[in-house]
C-alpha cells in the first residue's frame, strides 16, 4: 500500500496520503498519543524502501481512479513511521513534480541534523515539522525518542532547516493533558517554534485513538492558555482541534480503499459510512475484514474508529 485517499485534511484540503515506509511502523519516535499504534520498530538509520519509480506509478495510477471532484490539493508524504527514514525521499519528491501538484511532507523532524535529510526536504513545497516541547525530559516522556538521539541536536536540526528552507514551514504542537500543557512548559514551547519562523503554528490535540490508552486531549482551558500564550510570542497560530470531515477519495474497490486509509489514518465512524456508500457497498466489507483480521475496531471518545491491523 502506498497510496490513499485523497481525504479531507485540517491544513490542506483534499490531501492524497503517501505511505512511503514499506513496512511495519518504523521511527525514530514512539509518541505516547500515535495514531498508527504503539507497536513499531525504532530506527535511526535510513534505508530504501520503495523505488522512487514505484511510488510515481502507484501515484499515477490512483489519480487516474479519481472523480475529477477529488483531485487532490496535495500529495501529502504522511507514513506509518518517519517519511525521512526513506533514502529516496528526496528522488520520490522530484519524480511526484510532474504531476504539478504541490508536495507535502509531514516529519517529526527528528533526523533534520542530517544534511541531506534537510537537502531533501527542502524540494517539497509544504513541510509540518512537530514541535511538542523544548523541554528534554517532556520530549523523552511524550515523544519515546529512539535513545541514539540528542535533543539538542535534533533542535538545532529543526532551525537549520528553517534558516534554508524557501517553501511553506508550519509547525505542529500536540497538546496532551497534564504532559506538555501547563504555562512554563508552553512558554518555552512557544519560543523555539517562535525561532523557527513558520508560516503557521498550529496547536492540536489527540483525536484518535492513542498508542497510550490513558493519553488525554489537553482541557479546553489549558489549550486557550497555549494560544494566548503562542499568540502573545507573535506566532500566527491555529487550533486544529476538530474532525476533519468525511469527504474522503474513493477509487471503487471499498475493501482497498478501507485498508490503504486505515493503515496510517484511523476512519472514523461516519466516515467510513460514507467511503462504503460512494464505492456502492456496505458493512459487510468492513465485517468482513474485521473477521479476515486485517481492520481492528476502536473506541476514543465516545466514537468508534477503524485501524489496520498490521
Amino acid at each position: 500500500m502506498i497510496c490513499f485517499g485523497p481525504i479531507p485534511s485540517r491544513r490542506l484540503g483534499k490531501s492524497l496520503g503517501i505511505n512511503n515506509i514499506c513496512d511495519k511502523k518504523i521511527c525514530t519516535y514512539s509518541c505516547v498519543y500515535c495514531q498508527v499504534g504503539a507497536k513499531q520498530r525504532y530506527s535511526i538509520e535510513r534505508e530504501l524502501f520503495y523505488e522512487p519509480k514505484q511510488i510515481y506509478m502507484e501515484v499515477e495510477s490512483h489519480l487516474g481512479k479519481l472523480n475529477t471532484n477529488d483531485i487532490p490539493d496535495f500529495l501529502t508524504f504522511v507514513a506509518n513511521g518517519e517519511p525521512t527514514l526513506d533514502k529516496n525521499l528526496g528522488e520520490s519528491i522530484q519524480l511526484l513534480k510532474k504531476f504539478s501538484i504541490p508536495i507535502a511532507v509531514i516529519t517529526n523532524g527528528s533526523l533534520l541534523y542530517n544534511a541531506d535529510v534537510r537537502a531533501e526536504l527542502a524540494q517539497a513545497d509544504w513541510v509540518s515539522v512537530k514541535c511538542d516541547t523544548a523541554n528534554q525530559r517532556i520530549w523523552s516522556k511524550l515523544n519515546r525518542p529512539i535513545s541514539k538521539l540528542n535533543f539538542n541536536t535534533m533542535c538545532s536540526g529543526m532551525l537549520s532547516f528553517a534558516n534554508q528552507y524557501r517553501g511553506t514551514l508550519v509547525t505542529e504542537t500536540m497538546l496532551v493533558d497534564e504532559v506538555n500543557d501547563h504555562a512554563i512548559a508552553l512558554e518555552r514551547t512557544a519560543c523555539q517554534v517562535y525561532g523557527l519562523s513558520p508560516s503557521i503554528a498550529y496547536l492540536s490535540i489527540p483525536t484518535r485513538p492513542p498508542a497510550v490508552s490513558t493519553v488525554k486531549p489537553s482541557t479546553p482551558e489549558a489549550i486557550n492558555e497555549a494560544y494566548q500564550i503562542f499568540d502573545k510570542r507573535g506566532l500566527n497560530t491555529e487550533l486544529i482541534l476538530g474532525f476533519e470531515g468525511t469527504d474522503t477519495g474513493y477509487t471503487g474497490n471499498a475493501a482497498e480503499d478501507i485498508l490503504n486509509i486505515c493503515a496510517v489514518h484511523p476512519i472514523r465512524e461516519d466516515t467510513m459510512r460514507e467511503l462504503l456508500a460512494k464505492n456502492n457497498s456496505d458493512y459487510s466489507v468492513l465485517y468482513k475484514l474485521i473477521e479476515e483480521d486485517k481492520v481492528v475496531e476502536l473506541e476514543f471518545d465516545s466514537k468508534k474508529f477503524y485501524l489496520r491491523k498490521h
